[in-house]
């Protein structure tokens, strides 16, 4: 790990995701899109490093993460939602994960969100948001991880949906090739996909069917 950082504050965005804003250490810069590794420094958890994508812009004084907790894996994420303000994290030099190519339709699943917001925050600082899209799938609508500012940023041209039945107003269903034929109406454009991996596989698999560019497909390889 190349670097040593602290945790700033840590506080909830849904009932197991948590918005985590750590130091950034002098000099540090990163393309965003880009993740790195993080560890706990503490015994038995400096050499359990994890990838997470930096959600804050560039220019920030401080990093941000939204990180999901897994409690079932008794891993790094379940660690990361105990500790306190204060605790020293290892972290890594930035990595190539996902980088904006241009307009397109963001497609994610999940805590797949989190790389896309590093990059529409960037381009609503800009007002560079016009020819950009979201499909965001997730179990329910408690599940959906900033959902009132992605809809500020996007308004229509942001579709959530949830895979369990709900009393929102977010129609039940799946990402799958009916539901993207339906969606989309240029199969010609940049599509960015992220989420668990079976989900990446599916929407890129549907995508390709409906006559994407393998080449204009932008997913973490």
């Amino acid at each position: 790990m190349d670097y040593s950082v602290k945790l700033l504050l840590s506080e909830f965005v849904t009932h197991d995701v948590k918005r985590f804003m750590v130091s950034r250490p002098e000099g540090f810069e990163y393309q965003t899109g880009q993740g790195v590794e993080l560890a706990v420094d503490e015994p038995g958890w400096r050499e359990q490093g994890r990838p997470f994508t930096p959600t804050s812009l560039r220019d920030a004084p401080v990093l941000e993460f939204i990180i999901k907790a897994y409690p079932e894996h008794h891993g790094v994420t379940a660690k990361l939602h105990t500790i306190a303000a204060g605790t020293s994290l290892r972290m890594s030099a930035p990595f190539g994960t996902i980088n904006y190519q241009g307009p397109g339709t963001f497609i994610a699943g999940g805590a797949g969100i989190t790389p896309f917001m590093a990059i529409l925050r960037e381009l609503a600082s800009e007002g560079r948001l016009e020819g950009h899209s979201l499909l965001f799938s997730n179990k329910t609508p408690s599940d959906i991880i900033c959902m009132q500012e992605l809809q500020h940023y996007l308004g229509p041209r942001g579709r959530f949906l949830c895979t369990r039945k709900s009393d929102c107003n977010c129609p039940e269903g799946r990402i799958d090739k009916a539901f993207l034929e339906q969606q989309i109406d240029d199969f010609g454009q940049k599509f960015y996909v992220c989420g668990p991996p079976p989900f990446v596989e599916s929407v890129n698999g549907a995508l390709r069917e409906l006559g994407a560019d393998p080449q204009a497909l932008v997913f973490e390889q």
